[in-house]
């Protein structure tokens, strides 16, 4: 069953096509990502499906609701973390989240919160005093304290350490256990490779590629890259192949290949033969970030 629905929705400034007729269907308890660079329309697409904004056309429903007219009922059920909140800094980070527990009509216990976004250490001190992952991490947990089935997360990890994005991440996998809903906006294309589902990619306030993170773009077909240094091989006794893909600078040969297991079994085959290693030796397809970046400049272009 379908935790949101979008169908042909646009929303207008004037000339300006903000968002531009675009489809989108999110499945309950999937982490779902929204990709695009900035002003490509979906951050105005997120605030639209969260009730903020008021489209100019089109059909929304999230869980059953339209977000236009949910009011509370509607609000009740979902959890929003914004990349900017604005929190009463002179409050403790324990005093915050009770005050948002206080308004919803079931909510999580205050302190597995705290536990869960890793601010125990914090949990008394003021909010004006906290570094900028660790007000992140606050956010998350005012994003969470009302047991929302459904949660927008707007750029979640900005401003984390490694360390803090990876504890994020294993909170947003809890999340997804749990059977949570999760709309996700990043711009870490790590991160979206790590926890959603599926992916869109949004350009010019439309959708241009839908689908995994493996196929999107299809990336699980396209052109393979395999890669090895060449040592202290002489260039003149490489395989033809090979011998094409050599860079005389860095010594470094770089083969394209639809079929990367029969050209590995080749290489490596006649590496063996002369008691060779194919040092550095690697094989890489398109990287989710290699498709997003193809797919926004296409639409760019066209």
């Amino acid at each position: 069953m379908a935790a949101i629905t979008v169908r042909g929705l646009a929303k207008h400034y004037g000339e300006l096509r903000a968002v531009d007729g675009i489809d989108l269907t999110v499945e309950e308890g999937e982490v779902f990502a929204l990709l695009g660079p900035n002003g490509a329309g979906k951050t105005t697409s997120v605030e639209i499906m969260e009730g903020h904004r008021i489209r100019t056309r089109g059909q929304v429903d999230v869980l059953g609701f339209d977000p236009a007219t949910g009011g509370r009922p509607y609000r009740e059920r979902i959890g929003i973390v914004l990349q900017q909140t604005a929190l009463e800094r002179e409050l403790k980070v324990e005093e915050a989240i009770h005050t948002y527990a206080a308004i919803y009509p079931r909510s999580r216990d205050v302190d597995e919160v705290i536990g869960i976004v890793g601010l125990e250490e914090k949990r008394t001190v003021r909010i004006k005093t906290l570094s900028g992952g660790q007000q992140r991490r606050l956010e998350l947990a005012l994003g969470i304290i009302g047991d929302p089935d459904l949660i927008f997360l707007d750029e979640p990890t900005t401003g984390f350490d490694p360390s803090a994005r990876r504890q994020a991440w294993g909170l947003i996998d809890n999340l997804r256990s749990l059977g949570k809903t999760i709309l996700l906006t990043t711009h870490y294309m790590d991160e979206a490779q790590h926890l959603a589902d599926r992916v869109a990619v949004i350009a010019r306030g439309r959708i241009v590629e839908e689908g995994t993170p493996h196929s999107i773009g299809g990336r699980h077909e396209g052109e393979a890259t395999v890669r090895f240094s060449l040592g202290n091989t002489d260039p003149e006794e490489l395989p033809e192949m090979a011998r094409a893909g050599l860079d005389p600078t860095t010594e470094v040969i770089t083969i394209l290949t639809h079929t990367p297991t029969a050209l590995l079994r080749t290489l490596t085959a006649w590496a063996i033969d002369r008691g060779i290693e194919l040092d550095h030796l690697r094989v890489e397809r398109p990287s989710l970030e290699d498709v997003y970046l193809r797919l926004t400049k296409d639409s760019e272009d066209g």
